[in-house]
């Protein structure tokens, strides 16, 4: 296969990604959180500091991840309030050791108690990444909501 080629399908799939990003994020952020379950994210201190798409993801993402998680653990249906500060991406090259920290930072309410929570992932750069930082900002964000999630559920 040739350079050419890959380099037409990588196109093509970054085009048609960027397409289906947009369709997504046509609403505001808040409009998109819909409650999982018992399951309610507030993302809007988030649009705040981040902007799109990074809110939208979390607010598309986040419920589902929490509910599961719960459910996952022998907690389905546990009543969780969740807000989103901050999504922290580390550096696109890399750090010291070759990986970047990622951090979500947010607070969680259950059983009317209130505590922070921040989960931490880590970045491994890829040389195309560069040329495909949107999708790949999106899965550093999913990487994130997964293991906020799964803090809720280990009770944190």
């Amino acid at each position: 296969m040739s350079a050419f080629a890959l380099t037409r399908r990588a196109a093509l799939a970054a085009t048609l990604a960027s397409i289906a990003s947009a369709a997504a994020l046509a609403r505001p952020a808040a409009a998109r959180s819909r409650p999982a379950g018992g399951v309610r994210v507030d993302v809007g201190p988030l649009l705040e500091n981040s902007g799109e798409p990074t809110a939208g993801w979390v607010a598309n993402e986040l419920p589902g991840a929490i509910a599961a998680a719960l459910a996952s653990s022998g907690q389905a249906g546990t009543p969780v309030s969740v807000r989103i500060d901050y999504v922290l991406l580390g550096p696109n090259s890399g750090g010291v050791s070759g990986s970047s920290p990622d951090q979500m930072i947010g607070e969680v309410t259950t059983d009317g108690v209130t505590r922070p929570l921040r989960a931490m992932t880590t970045y491994l750069p890829s040389s195309l990444d560069n040329v495909m930082m949107e999708q790949s900002n999106h899965r550093r964000v999913s990487q994130l909501v997964q293991a906020f999630a799964y803090w809720i559920a280990k009770g944190y």
